[in-house]
């Protein structure tokens, strides 16, 4: 995924946190999971494990693109459109995915 995205870097820090790019968040940040049905978002860093990074890369979601939240009710789950397609989240994962209004 490097290779193709050579601004992107992996940087493990302990207590197992780890973040796709060393940029600042904007003080507006906030967890994926508290901005459901708030319209487009903008990725500014991933929290979780090595594993849990790299899946979200797998899957586009990077710092810096851009989702169109879908979220069905009581937001147990957040529903995001990404590069024309559909992921469902769990509520652990979208709480480590911080994003600013796009």
């Amino acid at each position: 995924m490097t290779k193709k995205h050579p601004d992107v870097r992996f940087h493990c820090q302990k207590g197992g946190h780890c973040c796709l790019r060393k940029v600042p968040c904007p003080d507006d940040a906030m967890p994926l999971s508290k901005a459901c049905c708030r319209g487009r978002v903008r990725i500014c860093r991933i929290r979780g494990d090595r594993k849990t990074c790299a899946r979200m890369a797998h899957l586009g979601l990077l710092p810096g693109s851009e989702l169109e939240l879908i979220c069905p009710g009581r937001g147990n789950k957040c529903m995001v459109r990404v590069n024309g397609g559909t992921i469902s989240l769990d509520r652990p994962v979208a709480e480590g995915i911080l994003v600013t209004p796009a």
